[in-house]
């Protein structure tokens, strides 16, 4: 019951903490246009979530609090997705991003799971196609040409399948951070130890920018929990991602 109580605490948090950020996102000082081609995603982190299955799960109606203290609700495409990992759909800027509403989605005629599809073409399109280079402790390093977003090719299927045809046994992968994501062979059990010190150290290290304590199993074309993230402790229950 109270690991239940800190997960909702966090996901409150969170929302309030995403308050903050929300004009930015609604690009106030930038006029963001709202087409299809400029739709890219983003993963933030939900503290103390452990979702099993990257089925799409919308958040719904937001309550939350602005710097004022005034409370407001708002609805945006925000998605719960694996783990403690949730998904932001969001129109692309030069200097900034604006979220996608589902009210966005419909008039572009795009369910979730289209509009996911068309955001991740966009960001290779946009900020290249991934590549992965040899890192540390036989581990990979996956990255674009912006680091801030590094951590969107998590959701490129396409290119965790063709990483998978090198290694049929699968892939552990960590999303440690937004300009963090690596990963090792799932069969090569001294890189995954490395790999859960790396992670953990830049998941650690990385508070304003994290996007996941737990690590993934990519294999047969779909995504798993490989290992938990971290479960909320009492005193961090207020924490949340900008």
């Amino acid at each position: 019951m109270h690991r239940a109580l800190r997960a909702i605490a966090a996901i409150t948090a969170l929302c309030t903490a995403s308050a903050s950020s929300l004009a930015a996102d609604r690009g106030e000082d930038e006029s963001i246009a709202t087409g299809p081609a400029n739709l890219i995603v983003v993963l933030r982190e939900t503290p103390g979530a452990n979702k099993t299955d990257e089925a799409l799960v919308p958040f719904g109606t937001i309550s939350a609090r602005g710097e004022d203290g005034r409370e407001f609700s708002f609805e945006a495409s925000w998605f719960q997705y694996l783990g403690d990992m949730h998904l932001r759909l969001v129109f692309d800027g030069d200097r900034q991003v604006q979220s996608a509403t589902p009210e966005d989605l419909e008039r572009l005629h795009l369910s979730p799971e289209q509009a996911l599809a068309r955001a991740v073409a966009n960001l290779r399109d946009r900020y290249g196609a991934p590549v992965a280079e040899p890192w540390t402790g036989g581990l990979m390093q996956v990255h674009g040409d912006a680091p801030a977003l590094d951590s969107s090719y998590f959701l490129d299927r396409a290119f965790w399948l063709e990483q998978q045809r090198r290694s049929p046994a699968g892939l552990v992968v960590a999303v440690p951070e937004r300009g963090g994501l690596v990963f090792a062979r799932a069969d090569d059990e001294s890189a995954i130890a490395t790999l859960r010190f790396s992670a953990a150290a830049l998941y650690a290290g990385g508070e304003a920018t994290r996007i996941s304590s737990g690590l993934y199993l990519f294999r047969d074309g779909h995504w798993s929990v490989f290992q938990a993230p971290q479960k909320l402790e009492a005193d961090e229950s207020a924490r949340a991602p900008q």
